[in-house]
C-alpha cells in the first residue's frame, strides 16, 4: 500500500472515531497524527502535552506554537516522572511506568472535555524495538492510528512533507530519561545536565544528537553531518570545555553515531 492510500485510510479511520485526544509531543509522528485528526474531525480534536523535567522547554514551546498556528485546542498537563514510584531507579520497564501515569492523566482530561478516544503517535516501526510503553498503550485502551493503518516513519515523513508540516525532516527525539543506562539513577540534576549539553550542541549546529550519560562521562551520538562538524580540534575542545562546565568529567564521541534506543543494546 502506497503512502497516499494509507493517508486516505487514516482519514477514514479518524473520522469514524467521532472525537479524539492526541498525546502530543510535537515530534514527527504526533504532529502528523494531530494534523490529520484536525482535518478529519475539525474541532472535535484535542492535543495534550505533558510538561516535565525530562521534556525540554524548546519542545514544549514548539508544540504549543504548532497548536496555536493550527487553531487546535491544547492542554498542557504536569506529568513529573520522578514522582512515580520506581522511576528514579531506572528499571528496564521505566517507559511503561511513565506512559501508564501519563495516559491516566490524558484519559481524565479527555473525559472532562468529552473526547471519546485517546491516541498516541506510535508507528509501525516501533514494533521492531524494545518499547515497554506500548504495554501501557494496550492496557489503557489508547489507540495508535498510525500503527493501525501500517504507517512507517518513512511514510509519515513523506506525508508530512506533502502536507507542508515543518516537522517532516525534524530529527527524532525521545525523552531525556532515555539518555541514562538502565539501572543508573535518574535525577533532576542529571536530566538538566543532559538538556543543557544537548541544547549547546544543537546551538553549535548539530541536528541529530544524543548525549548519553555514563556516570561522569558524556557519550555523544550524532549523524555524519555532526561528525564532520566535530572533526575540528577547536570545536572538540570547545565541546569538552562546555560539557565540563555542565558537570561531566569527560566527553566522548560514539563511533557508531546516532541510533534510536542505543541503551537497549545492553538488554538481553
Amino acid at each position: 500500500m502506497n503512502p497516499a492510500e494509507k493517508q486516505r485510510r487514516l482519514q477514514e479511520y479518524l473520522k469514524s472515531l467521532g472525537s479524539l485526544a492526541v498525546a502530543f509531543s510535537g515530534g514527527v509522528d504526533s504532529t502528523y497524527l494531530l494534523s490529520a485528526a484536525r482535518s478529519a474531525l475539525g474541532d472535535r480534536v484535542l492535543a495534550v502535552t505533558a510538561r516535565s523535567c525530562s521534556f525540554p522547554a524548546r519542545e514544549l514551546t514548539a508544540a504549543a506554537a504548532f497548536c496555536a498556528s493550527a487553531g487546535i485546542e491544547h492542554v498542557i498537563c504536569v506529568s513529573e516522572e520522578l514522582s512515580i514510584a520506581g522511576f528514579e531507579e531506572n528499571p528496564p520497564d521505566r517507559c511503561y511506568l511513565c506512559k501508564n501515569e501519563l495516559f491516566t492523566k490524558i484519559w481524565a482530561i479527555a473525559r472532562e472535555r468529552g473526547m471519546a478516544w485517546v491516541a498516541d503517535g506510535s508507528n509501525l516501526d516501533d514494533e521492531g524495538d524494545y518499547r515497554p510503553g506500548l504495554k501501557a498503550v494496550a492496557e489503557q485502551g489508547v489507540i495508535s492510528p498510525l500503527r493501525h493503518i501500517g504507517l512507517t516513519k518513512a511514510d509519515i515523513r513523506e506525508l508530512s512533507r506533502r502536507r507542508g508540516l515543518a516537522t517532516w525532516d525534524k530529527p527524532s527525539f525521545a525523552c531525556l530519561a532515555s539518555r541514562f543506562p538502565y539501572g543508573e539513577r535518574i535525577t533532576a540534576a542529571g536530566l538538566a545536565r543532559i538538556d543543557r549539553s544537548e541544547q549547546f550542541l544543537l546551538d553549535l549546529g548539530l541536528r541529530q544528537v544524543r548525549v548519553r550519560t555514563h556516570g561522569d562521562v558524556a557519550r555523544i551520538e550524532t549523524d555524519e553531518a555532526g561528525f564532520a562538524l566535530l572533526a575540528g580540534r577547536s570545536v572538540r575542545e570547545r565541546v569538552h570545555a562546555r560539557l565540563r562546565e555542565f558537570g561531566f568529567a569527560y566527553a566522548a564521541i560514539d563511533l557508531l553515531g546516532y541510533r534510536s534506543g542505543s541503551m537497549n543494546e545492553t538488554l538481553n
